[in-house]
């Protein structure tokens, strides 16, 4: 009997909800993202461990919070980098488009 209730309370924790968050905080809950598909509950979860770290040593927060920084620093920097390539990409296939239009141009008049 004693297995069902820890079901249920493991059930009961897992439970989705939904909270209301001015636009200011959203961003700024989100400027603590280490990588694009980390979650809300995520991050919030990263944001009391640190909370709970500063207690205890403020130090090793200090850390944590360096080390957010520069993985955020590497997914800015990667973004930027995939943008640029695609940007680079179109670039080139709308030379190739063009060079295929003035090709079939030239083919045309001979």
């Amino acid at each position: 009997m004693s297995n069902k209730k820890n079901i249920k309370r493991k059930t009961d924790l897992s439970t989705i909800t939904t909270i209301k968050l001015l636009e200011e905080t959203k961003l700024r809950i989100e400027k603590l993202r280490e990588h694009k598909r980390e979650s809300y509950d995520d991050i919030l979860r990263k944001i009391l461990y640190i909370l709970n770290v500063v207690r205890e040593d403020p130090e090793k927060s200090k850390k944590i919070l360096e080390r957010i920084d520069e993985l955020r620093k590497r997914m800015f920097e990667e973004e930027m980098r995939q943008k640029e390539d695609l940007q680079r990409e179109m670039k080139n296939g709308d030379s190739r488009k063009e060079e295929k239009a003035n090709l079939r141009k030239e083919v045309r008049k001979n």
